[in-house]
């Protein structure tokens, strides 16, 4: 997997951020098992609540396109008009991305030139997923 590729697509995902209330603009690109990549970015609204995160608009993207296994996504994020970095996924986005992938799914953080590679279950240990209903 060539996770440079995959971050520079979050990059150019985060550069569509709407974010007039934060100014924290973030990029997420989600690579299938299919190879094809979803991406997404934040996109915030007045009332807070119903903001979206880039993780989650990726992910709602590509399933309901019917896409439903997924090898990894790359995120970036940061203050607009500075380069992003270094953003990982919220507590909301972990729990969506736990929904549809097992905990060798990978999470790459960081840069274009300079990221790492986590997998949801360092992320999200213990998380309640399908099988404890």
């Amino acid at each position: 997997m060539d996770y440079k590729s995959l971050m520079e697509q979050a990059q150019a995902a985060r550069k569509k951020s709407y974010s007039p209330y934060s100014h924290f603009c973030v990029g997420a690109a989600l690579l299938c098992k299919n190879g094809k990549v979803y991406t997404g970015c934040n996109i915030e609204n007045a009332a807070y609540t119903p903001t979206n995160c880039a993780e989650r608009t990726a992910i709602f993207k590509a399933v309901s396109e019917g896409e439903r296994q997924f090898e990894a996504i790359a995120i970036i994020g940061g203050k607009e008009n500075e380069e992003g970095g270094f953003c990982a996924p919220c507590g909301v986005c972990r729990q969506v991305i736990s929904e549809f992938c097992d905990n060798d799914f990978k999470i790459v953080l960081g840069t274009v030139d300079s990221f790492k590679v986590y997998t949801l279950g360092e992320l999200l240990p213990y998380s309640f997923t399908k099988s404890n209903l």
